[in-house]
Parts: structure tokens; C-alpha cells; sequence
């Protein structure tokens, strides 16, 4: 009886298991090949460490009746030394009365056999093999489509992180790849841009992003079919996740319209995407392989009135008009960062009245090269052909550049060097005093303003401090003011 109890038991745990695997390989998209292999080896080690480790143990799953099947195989003998491999005569006509000795007895196992500990041994090994089967699969489904947009439900959040479900996979949106007005909750939809599959991450391993710059491209993608369909291609995207974005346009198609397409009829288009951003918003921009038209429109939407390339400094210097320059610079000086992210130079933005100051400034401090006297009407003449013009050019010019100009020796040289130097410091003290004198006029013009306001501020505090019932006092000869009411 205890025997076909056992029996049945050992079905029973059988078929639950079969059944668990099954759910698992369902659930989990794992092989069920692979869960049979893992779960033989678990059994495998399980029986040897309850029978030694050279015990001869077959496990083997009957694909037919569905059962798992543990033979133990050990010799017969008389006394036996090693248990692992030999069992006593007594002992084994115990299992079958017709043992001998010498014989090999089969013995059939059950999962009872093994011991609650060896079980719950084969069980950790299948729960690894199962994780790593589950690991292997999401990284093979997922690493091709790092770059993707991809659409999920909210899960959890927790410590500040969001975890997404993405059909059998769990992906995590991270603090840092968050728009700081992001407020998701559990069973939210959401959509975010794939940004690495970590294999050797210990949570999920599919990382997220709704602050990347390409996931503002992904949704243009979705929104704007021209964009899709590569008709209209961004160039470039400059973006301050959840505040503001910058986006460059260009379109392959003469008849199309880049920046027209891409905001939609009454803007429905890039309101879509801002209203998916938490109100970000985004300043679509004609792309052009000109430098100064480039950044021109980049800094919209403030008025520039010049923009000039220096160079020598790999930067652009931009004017705008006086009330305009707070709007270029933009709020923390987003407006221009953004731009100068976009268009990839440095931006110098200058007032109108500021830039007319610094050009009046280097008109007053320029010197022509008339004024050397050590130098005659010959050898100005050779100077002038030579590119230097003025004080300021002979001193900017490297002494071999000079010396190479027929007629001017090494004395020669450092006597037009040492006046043009003399003339240029005189110059330069001359402005420099100017300004001061400019300055303290203007500062003197600033205190006499604030002494005024200070006594008119004083003279209505005084006439508010005088008797309700009493008119103030005229100041003598003075015309009779208006009648006051209470």
C-alpha cells in the first residue's frame, strides 16, 4: 500500500511540476527544452548529493507519459563500503528478492527519494535557469532596437523610478532620463525612447529615456509623416528636457515646406508632441549650410540685426537691437545656449548702441600710419602696399613681416616699433581718460537723479504725515493749490 501511495504522490508532484514548467515556459517565453535540461541537471545534482557525489544517477524526462524518471544504479555485494555505488545483498533484495551478488541493481527513485532539501536545490536551480533564459531572450529581443520609441504601461514607481511593462518585458525609466514635470502612476500609458539593454544589469535590463534629444526626433517620426518618410529631415535638435527645444529642418522636396509640415494645420502637429512633453516647447528652425543665416534664425525668436564670423576665435558675433538682446539671451540665457547648441558655434550677442560704441572706439583709436614721423613718404608708401595701414598694423605684424619689406633694416624697424608703440599707449591713456570722465558724469547725472527722487519721495511722505482737517502750508508768494478732497 505504501508503495502505490508513494507511486501516486510521485505522479502527483510529476504532473504539478510538468504543469509549472509549462506555465513557465508560456509566461516567460522560455523553451521548454531548456526548462527539461535544467530541471534533469537540478534533479541530477539534487541525487548525488543525497547519495553521494559518485553515485550513478540517470534523470530522464518521458516525453510521452510526461513524467520525469530517477534510476539509481549500484553493484551488489556483501558488505557494502562505498554507498554511493554499492549496496548490501540484504539491502538490495529489499527492492528486488532476486538480487545476487555481483549484479547491478536499478533502483527507480521519486522525487521523495531526494529529501525536501535536495528538491528545494533542483527548484533554485530551475528559478537561475529561468532568469537567465528570460535575461537571454530580452536582450536578444531588445539590443537591435536600442534607438527605438517605444509604448508601455507603468507598473511601478518606486525611489524614482519608473517601471515600464513592454509586452513580456520590464524596462526602467530612470530619475535621470525623467522630464522634471513627469507624473506617472500606476497603469499609466507611456512612451519613451530605448536607450541601452544592459546584459549584465541586476534589475530590468532595458533602460529608458524621455530626455534624449533623439526621442524628440521619434516623435516628430510619429506626428509628422514627412519626417517619417525621410521628405523632411531634422539636422540637428538642441533640447532643455521639459522647458525648451530647438530643431532643425530641412526638407528634400521643393514643394513641401519644411517648418510648415512639421507644425500642422493650426500647429496641431508639434502640439501633439509638446502636449506629450509636459508643455516643452519647440522652436522649429530652416536648417541652412550658411553660418550667419544659420544662427540668424536660430536665435528667433529675436531680431538680429548683423551677425559677423570672427574666425580667429571660431565664434559669431551677433547684434540686435537694444530692446531685443534680453529676448536673444532668453530666460538663464536658454535662448542663445539653445542656439549655440544647434548651430554648433559659439554666439556673441551685442546691443546695437554697444557694438555702435565699440566701432566709434576703435574708429577714434585707430592711428593711420601718417602720423609716424620717423617714417617718410617713401617708406609709408612701402608700408601701405604692404597691408599696414595703421599703427595698429605694424604693431600686429611679426617683426620678420616688416624686415621683408625692402628699405627697413633691423633699425629701422625698431625705430617704427618703438613710436608706433608710444603713439598707440598715448592714444589709448587719452580714451581711457575720457571714459573716466564719461563715466563719472554719468555717475553724477545718477546721484542728482536720486537725490531728486529721494526729496519728492520725502515731500509726499510729509504731506501724507500733515493733519487730516489742516491744508498744508503755502510757501510764501506761492499760487494756491487745488482743493484737496478726503
Amino acid at each position: 500500500m505504501r508503495t502505490v501511495a508513494k507511486e501516486a504522490q510521485s505522479r502527483g508532484v510529476n504532473y504539478e511540476l510538468m504543469e509549472a514548467m509549462a506555465q513557465i515556459a508560456r509566461e516567460k517565453s522560455v523553451d521548454k527544452a531548456i526548462l527539461v535540461e535544467t530541471l534533469e541537471a537540478g534533479l541530477l545534482s539534487a541525487g548525488r548529493k543525497r547519495f553521494g557525489q559518485t553515485a550513478n544517477i540517470e534523470v530522464r524526462f518521458d516525453e510521452p507519459s510526461g513524467r520525469i524518471l530517477m534510476r539509481l544504479t549500484r553493484k551488489v555485494v556483501e558488505d557494502a563500503e562505498d554507498p554511493a555505488s554499492e549496496i548490501d545483498l540484504e539491502e538490495a533484495q529489499q527492492h528486488d528478492p532476486d538480487a545476487r551478488l555481483g549484479q547491478d541493481l536499478v533502483q527507480e527513485l521519486t522525487l521523495e527519494d531526494l529529501g525536501r532539501n535536495a528538491i528545494a536545490a533542483a527548484k533554485q536551480v530551475l528559478v537561475q535557469r529561468v532568469r537567465e533564459a528570460e535575461r537571454e531572450r530580452i536582450y536578444e529581443d531588445y539590443h537591435d532596437r536600442v534607438g527605438e520609441m517605444v509604448r508601455g504601461t507603468v507598473q511601478q514607481v518606486d525611489r524614482g523610478n519608473i517601471y515600464v511593462k513592454l509586452d513580456r518585458s520590464e524596462a526602467i525609466l530612470p530619475p535621470r532620463e525623467q522630464i522634471a514635470r513627469d507624473r506617472y502612476h500606476q497603469g499609466d500609458h507611456i512612451k519613451a525612447y530605448i536607450i541601452a539593454v544592459d546584459k549584465l544589469a541586476r534589475g530590468p535590463q532595458i533602460i529608458l529615456s524621455r530626455t534624449h534629444p533623439e526621442f524628440l526626433r521619434r516623435l516628430f517620426e510619429a506626428e509628422v509623416p514627412e519626417v517619417a518618410e525621410k521628405i523632411i529631415e531634422l539636422k540637428g535638435i538642441a533640447r532643455e528636457p521639459g522647458s525648451r527645444a530647438k530643431v532643425s529642418v530641412i526638407s528634400n522636396d521643393d514643394k513641401i515646406d519644411a517648418v510648415g509640415a512639421c507644425v500642422g494645420i493650426k500647429g496641431s502637429r508639434v502640439q501633439a508632441i509638446v502636449r506629450e512633453l509636459g508643455g516643452e516647447k519647440i522652436d522649429i528652425v530652416p536648417w541652412s549650410q550658411d553660418p550667419v543665416v544659420f544662427v540668424t534664425r536660430a536665435l528667433s525668436p529675436a531680431k538680429v540685426l548683423e551677425a559677423q564670423i570672427l574666425e580667429e576665435d571660431q565664434k559669431i558675433l551677433v547684434t540686435v537691437a537694444d530692446d531685443q538682446l534680453s529676448l536673444a539671451i532668453g530666460k538663464g540665457g536658454q535662448n542663445a545656449r539653445l542656439a549655440a547648441k544647434l548651430t554648433g558655434w559659439k554666439i556673441d550677442l551685442i546691443s546695437k548702441s554697444e557694438r555702435d560704441r565699440q566701432r566709434d572706439l576703435e574708429r577714434r583709436s585707430r592711428i593711420d600710419i601718417e602720423e609716424l614721423e620717423v617714417a617718410g613718404p617713401k617708406l609709408r608708401e612701402k608700408l601701405i602696399r604692404a597691408g599696414i595701414e595703421t599703427v595698429q598694423d605694424l604693431l600686429k605684424a611679426p617683426r620678420e613681416e616688416i624686415l621683408a619689406i625692402q628699405g627697413i633694416g633691423e633699425k629701422t624697424a625698431e625705430k617704427l616699433i618703438e613710436e608706433a608703440t608710444a603713439l598707440h599707449e598715448k592714444r589709448a591713456r587719452e580714451l581711457a581718460e575720457e571714459a573716466a570722465r564719461a563715466a563719472e558724469a554719468a555717475a553724477a547725472t545718477a546721484r542728482a537723479a536720486e537725490a531728486a527722487a529721494a526729496r519728492v519721495e520725502a515731500q509726499a511722505e510729509d504731506e501724507t504725515e500733515a493733519p487730516s482737517g489742516a491744508p498744508p502750508e503755502e510757501a510764501p508768494g506761492a499760487e494756491p493749490g487745488p482743493e484737496r478732497t478726503a
